[in-house]
């Protein structure tokens, strides 16, 4: 029988994802997020499970898996209540290490990554100054022998106090003398471990959700010149691609709270009786569930077709972020059709709601803007005019 599910081949992954997340239930998620503590055991099960490292080749002890089963897991994470925000960077990065890393690099660090004795969760590529505008970003790297000497900051760099490794983005030629507006940028893969005090400063961000997100300075920090992913100056063109895997996974995310914000909903207001019947029997409840759901459905089949042009080796680029941007939407529609039809009890921690509403909204905003994503369609697609920065109008 024909199967038009995108990710029927993945069943028994998404079954062991689920598997482990029952582990770890709501009470688990709430006492993180009250102590905005990081979800160390949840994210050692995954490792030990190998979901990790699911798209490390299998010569570097992964599973070589594509960006689909990727979505997969991070969706399947999201669904059955969990958060993936602890790890899912391990994943989005990996793409630029695979396609653009040194066979040296690859064997220093992947079979770590793998096995779980190393972790590649931060990602430095935001500054306060520059935000979306990344050609802007003001961080450099300056070549000095057999070194780099790093110098600058980044702000909204998540999980760095938890990893490793670091990928990070920084300016190695001055944007004055750069061949083009999108030279002279350059990807390092740094090694943390030891370097806090010693070059770099991080500082906590305290945000609504439970996110463990910093800010980092680099103060001379000097990295080995190995470091450098690729060629020097075009690290733009690589951080591009890693960005388009970023958003299918992120959307997939969004997809996963979509769903469990359905079914949350769907099951109290079956269960929830008010004046003598259930309050689903109501088209005032059943509607926003209803059309929520028809817009996941949408959302979902542009997330896994992004997903699949991904794996054919296609860019992706207007895919991804419409899959990111309507996956982030459904998402908070979802939540919202939750949180109204629990009424004044989807403010009660206990039920998760208010959790999982709050975590939700974050993806309307990262890991790019949605108000970004619609410029971009307009401009890729329907050839209107570039309605921000320099070249506005034109």
């Amino acid at each position: 029988m024909t199967s038009f599910d995108p990710t029927a081949d993945y069943a028994d992954i998404r079954a062991g994802v689920a598997r482990v997340c029952a582990e770890f239930p709501g009470a688990y998620w709430r006492d993180l997020d009250a102590r905005r503590a990081y979800p160390k055991d949840f994210v050692d099960a995954l490792i030990r499970e190998g979901y990790l490292a699911a798209m490390i080749p299998e010569k570097f002890g992964g599973s070589g898996l594509n960006l689909t089963a990727a979505a997969v897991i991070l969706e399947e994470i999201h669904r059955s209540g969990c958060n993936a925000a602890a790890c899912h960077a391990q994943m989005y990065t990996m793409g630029t290490v695979l396609r653009h890393g040194s066979e040296a690099q690859k064997a220093a660090y992947l079979p770590g990554i793998a096995d779980g004795s190393l972790r590649l969760q931060a990602f430095g590529v935001t500054e306060p100054t520059s935000g979306t505008d990344t050609l802007a970003l003001k961080t450099t790297a300056r070549r000095d022998g057999d070194e780099y000497v790093i110098n600058g900051q980044k702000i909204w760099t998540s999980r760095v106090e938890h990893s490793d490794l670091m990928v990070l983005l920084a300016r190695t030629t001055p944007r004055e003398e750069a061949k083009s507006k999108t030279d002279g940028l350059s990807v390092f893969l740094i090694d943390l471990r030891g370097q806090v005090g010693n070059g770099i400063d991080i500082r906590p961000i305290r945000t609504m959700i439970n996110h463990a997100t910093t800010e980092v300075f680099f103060d001379n920090l000097r990295i080995p010149a190995d470091c450098l992913v690729g060629e020097e100056g075009k690290g733009f063109r690589y951080i591009l691609s890693g960005m388009n895997s970023e958003r299918i996974l992120i959307a997939a995310e969004c997809i996963g709270d979509a769903k469990w914000f359905l079914k949350t909903g769907a099951d109290y207001a079956r269960e929830r009786v008010v004046f003598g019947a259930p309050i689903g029997v109501n088209q005032g409840v059943q509607f926003p569930l209803a059309r929520a759901h028809a817009h996941l459905m949408a959302a979902e089949a542009i997330v896994y077709r992004a997903a699949a042009m991904y794996d054919a080796g296609l860019n992706p680029g207007v895919e991804a972020n419409t899959a990111k941007l309507l996956a982030s939407e459904a998402s908070w529609e979802a939540g919202e059709a939750c949180m109204q039809t629990h009424g004044g009890f989807a403010f009660a921690e206990e039920y998760d709601v208010e959790r999982k509403w709050r975590e939700a909204r974050l993806y309307q905003i990262a890991p790019i803007s949605t108000n970004l994503i619609l410029c971009h369609i307009a401009e890729q697609v329907l050839g209107l005019p570039k309605s921000y920065g320099p070249g506005r109008g034109q």
